[in-house]
């Protein structure tokens, strides 16, 4: 594929008009929301906090090891990290969403791509061997397009992050001039978490961010929900 093939492909799949369901996830917005946790100036900070602590080492690194992993063939290495990642997974909700996401674009772009890995994972993933969390399928269909490891996890590490602003719209956080600056103010750090994510081990998957945690488990239980997670 040429550079701007490749390109297409990254705009393609992490554009919320994909049907990768991240439309239907706040990432947690809406708890901190209902607890009245978050203000409409603390929507970047949190964010950039998620990005830094949770969704970099944890979501990122997976991506990062099993983009690399299928880039050489080895499917039996990325069930591993989707294996990994799916326990690292604390709340029920952020497993459910994370799976249900990743079915949806495995079963999609094994549709759209024919490549022998991905027609592999993607029958693992229907047989219930593997997870199929949608980071890890997101590795799988980036190296299947021959797209750069730290442009596959850049870029998906920008659709959570266009998503979570997508989520403080709903909940009457922001406006969307207000939430063009959060991308904007934000992009420095999704760089920062890229480059660490690329540099972890497999071994060091996993974020530490607590009351990111609670909130989800809160959120599990809410009477009235507008999002998945």
């Amino acid at each position: 594929m040429s550079d701007v093939q490749r390109l297409l492909t990254s705009l393609q799949f992490t554009d919320s008009a994909f049907p990768s369901g991240f439309y239907t996830m706040s990432h947690g917005l809406e708890a901190f929301s209902q607890a009245r946790l978050v203000s409409r100036d603390g929507v970047q900070p949190l964010l950039a906090d998620l990005l830094l602590h949770s969704v970099g080492p944890g979501d990122a690194t997976a991506l990062a090891a099993a983009h690399r992993a299928a880039a050489n063939d080895d499917v039996e290495l990325v069930q591993e990290v989707d294996q990994r990642l799916f326990a690292s997974k604390l709340n029920t909700e952020l497993r459910t969403v994370s799976v249900r996401s990743g079915h949806q674009l495995v079963d999609l772009g094994a549709e759209l791509i024919e490549h022998p890995l991905l027609t592999e994972y993607a029958e693992r993933v229907r047989l219930r061997s593997t997870p199929g969390c949608q980071p890890v399928v997101t590795a799988v269909v980036y190296a299947a397009n021959g797209v750069a490891t730290r442009k596959a996890v850049a870029s998906d590490l920008f659709a959570f992050c266009a998503s979570f602003v997508g989520a403080a719209l709903r909940l009457r956080l922001t406006d969307h001039r207000h939430a063009q600056g959060i991308l904007r103010n934000t992009a420095g750090v999704i760089e920062q978490a890229t480059e660490a994510a690329l540099e972890r081990d497999l071994a060091d998957l996993g974020g530490c961010a607590p009351m990111a945690d609670v909130m989800s488990a809160q959120h599990e239980r809410a009477e009235a929900r507008l999002f998945a997670s």
